[in-house]
C-alpha cells in the first residue's frame, strides 16, 4: 500500500486533548477504510505565519498512515467537513523517516538548551 504523510491545523480555540481526539478519530477512520496508521505526532499549539478563518494559532499534528487511496480520500473528506479542521496537507512517499518528525527534534533541542543553562 502507498505510504503517506498527513499534517493538518485544528482550531486554536480547541485544548489539547480534543486537538489529540481528532488525530485518534481520523486514525480510526483510515483503519476502517483499510488503511493503518504507523505513527503520529502532536506538535501543540503554534503561531501562524497568517490568519486563517480569523485564527493566528492553530494545533498542528502529523500523521505518518499506510492507507490505500480511497480510505486517505475519505479521511481527507471528512477533514474538509469538519468544522474544527482549518487546513490539510497530504504528501505521498517513499519510506518513512524513523524517529521523530524535524518539529519533535526542535522541541528536544530547546529543552536540552535549558537543562544547559540552568
Amino acid at each position: 500500500m502507498p505510504l503517506y504523510e498527513h499534517v493538518f491545523i485544528s482550531r486554536q480555540d480547541l485544548s489539547n486533548t480534543q486537538a489529540e481526539g481528532l488525530v485518534e478519530h481520523f486514525g480510526v477512520v483510515l483503519q476502517d477504510n483499510g488503511g493503518t496508521v504507523v505513527n503520529s505526532e502532536y506538535w501543540g499549539l503554534k503561531t501562524m505565519a497568517y490568519k486563517i478563518n480569523k485564527n493566528r494559532k492553530g494545533h498542528y499534528a502529523m500523521m505518518r498512515t499506510d492507507a490505500p487511496s480511497e480510505a486517505v480520500q475519505e479521511m481527507e473528506r471528512l477533514m474538509r467537513l469538519n468544522e474544527d479542521v482549518m487546513r490539510v496537507l497530504t504528501i505521498k512517499v517513499d519510506n518513512h523517516d524513523e524517529g521523530p518528525s524535524a518539529q519533535m527534534h526542535k522541541r528536544d533541542d530547546r529543552s536540552e538548551r535549558r537543562d544547559q543553562n540552568d
